[in-house]
């Protein structure tokens, strides 16, 4: 068969496929004429065990395009038409402010501040109005604000608005827009507020932004965000490289060892209490100089609502325990508070859940690691023993647990006679540590007991009956 025929057998072949495509496609679409036109809907599911959510119990609400989905959409108590809850900041004030003609004013004074990061470890900071961080300006979306800004350092300095939106004379950077304020100056910011978030101020020369000099401007939108929050709380976290036996930071270090939230040091920092079933807003700033922050919450679920810029869209916002936090970013998180208990709300860089580490010394010292200068007096002391290779039921690197920093009395009932930690249970400061702190969330009765009343509330008694009201 020469090749001619070939390629004839060939085209007939493809031919009658063809035709019976056509043919086969013509009964299909026949049948398809033939379908009904509506569909029979499907059989309703009953919901599943995990569709369902609570605000007085850890709870799915699935699926997970659900508005109830780990409580995404689930309102506060609070109504909707009522206006935005105060913001609140623990061991921080909030700025006041007087009206003059229509304008609200607030003064803000930059200076040197001696701030108690753990009690009896004062330490030098700068700061403004005499706190670190600076008290919180708070306002309302549409506000017109005149900031009378004072400068007692011993340099000058400005202050920046960070994220706002406003005239370029009143940005903050020395020299690009404006002159520096001089030591005893005084300069005046006045703008319009048409943004309403999470945004902050502080000093545009960059040494004085690492000593200290920031603080929140939180404006309140025109209408409520929906949905509605119980609790409206913000935490601005810092770190500090200071030596031992030195109350100043090294601002040119490019490392750190002090660890603060809201100006104190875990276990100092001042726990979160809310009410069992409160929607909670949780501001995070990280104003730390080069150290990002991964933000975890124990125990519950929480939603990213909102940045340093502005709100998130509902369609945009995640499901998170854990949230990275750059370097002057801020972050929104919400979440129902329903699972009672003591929950660890911190850093979770190992060296920022410590605190005033320095040199290894002691037992963590290794072999090879020259030691002398440790040396007071060899002659009458006896050598140390520097190896733990001996001990044969010591594992390698041994011990990791960090030790130090022992306290007093007086020191210890400063942190745990605080209202706020009535009832924790015994012992609870040794888990805590820099950029740590507590979220309690507690049922009416507790709370009220740890919050407005004087009654004598022993040591564990509140997380002792959380745990019996929960195991039951």
């Amino acid at each position: 068969m020469d090749d001619a025929e070939n390629r004839r057998n060939f085209l007939k072949k493809g031919t009658a496929a063809t035709v019976g495509t056509f043919g086969l496609s013509s009964a299909t679409a026949g049948a398809q004429e033939a379908r009904p036109e509506v569909d029979a809907p499907p059989p309703q599911q009953a919901p599943g065990p995990f569709d369902e959510y609570s605000r007085t119990r850890s709870s799915y609400g699935g699926p997970p395009d659900s508005d109830r989905f780990f409580g995404k959409l689930v309102p506060g108590r609070r109504g909707s038409d009522q206006p935005p809850v105060p913001f609140e900041m623990p061991d921080v004030v909030t700025l006041p402010w007087r009206m003059v003609d229509g304008v609200k004013e607030y003064r803000i004074v930059c200076e040197h501040v001696r701030r108690e990061l753990l009690p009896g470890y004062w330490m030098d900071l700068w700061g403004y109005n005499g706190s670190v961080p600076g008290p919180t300006i708070e306002a309302n979306q549409g506000d017109r604000v005149r900031l009378i800004v004072e400068n007692r350092l011993p340099e000058p300095t400005t202050v920046h608005w960070h994220g706002l939106e406003l005239p370029i004379q009143y940005d903050g950077p020395p020299h690009l827009v404006q002159d520096p304020i001089e030591p005893g100056g005084t300069f005046v910011y006045e703008f319009d507020l048409h943004q309403a978030g999470t945004f902050f101020y502080h000093s545009h020369i960059a040494m004085q932004e690492a000593i200290g000099m920031v603080g929140y401007f939180i404006i309140h939108p025109a209408r409520a965000f929906d949905p509605p929050v119980d609790r409206d709380i913000g935490l601005i976290f810092q770190n500090y490289f200071i030596p031992p036996n030195q109350t100043v930071p090294n601002t040119m270090a490019m490392e750190w060892n002090w660890h603060t939230i809201n100006g104190r040091s875990g276990p100092y920092s001042t726990p979160i209490v809310v009410r069992h079933g409160d929607r909670v807003r949780l501001r995070i700033l990280d104003f730390s100089p080069m150290q990002h922050h991964p933000i975890h919450l124990h125990g519950h679920t929480f939603w990213i609502t909102g940045r340093e810029g502005a709100r998130i869209p509902t369609s945009a916002w995640q499901a998170r325990n854990t949230e990275l936090i750059a370097v002057a970013q801020a972050t929104d998180l919400e979440f129902v508070a329903n699972n009672p208990g003591d929950w660890l709300l911190h850093c979770h860089m190992v060296h920022h859940m410590m605190n005033h580490m320095v040199k290894q010394v002691g037992p963590r010292i290794r072999d090879g690691v020259d030691v002398t200068r440790y040396f007071g007096s060899p002659d009458d002391r006896p050598r140390p023993v520097l190896s733990r290779s001996a001990a044969a039921q010591v594992d390698p690197g041994y011990p990791q647990m960090m030790m130090g920093m022992e306290m007093t009395d007086a020191q210890m009932h400063a942190i745990t006679n605080r209202r706020e930690t009535l009832g924790m249970r015994k012992g609870w400061p040794r888990a805590l540590a820099g950029l740590m702190t507590v979220v309690r969330v507690l049922p009416d009765d507790l709370f009220d007991r740890v919050m407005h009343s004087d009654e004598d509330i022993p040591p564990g008694s509140i997380f002792d009956e959380l745990v019996r009201r929960t195991s039951s």
